[in-house]
């Protein structure tokens, strides 16, 4: 679910709330003191680029290309 940070215009709080968008309006016409505030998207960093697979994948992958047939294009 995403995520949305509100503020009080009265106290000038701040908060997040995990909601869907419908849910995050019906909040918002409920509520006259909150308004959303424009944020940026959340960028997860130090993930590095390649992916680690399960040991038995490249396992599964032989068996998949020997049950296959002739003139299979899998690579292993």
């Amino acid at each position: 679910m995403p995520s949305y940070t509100l503020r009080n215009i009265k106290t000038k709080e701040e908060h997040d709330v995990f909601c869907t968008y419908t849910e995050l309006q019906e909040l918002l016409d409920l509520e006259p003191n909150f308004v959303q505030k424009l944020t940026a998207p959340k960028i997860i960093s130090g993930v590095s680029g390649s992916i680690k697979v399960p040991d038995g994948f490249k396992d599964l992958k032989r068996r998949i290309k020997g049950n296959s047939g002739e003139g299979n294009t899998i690579n292993i």
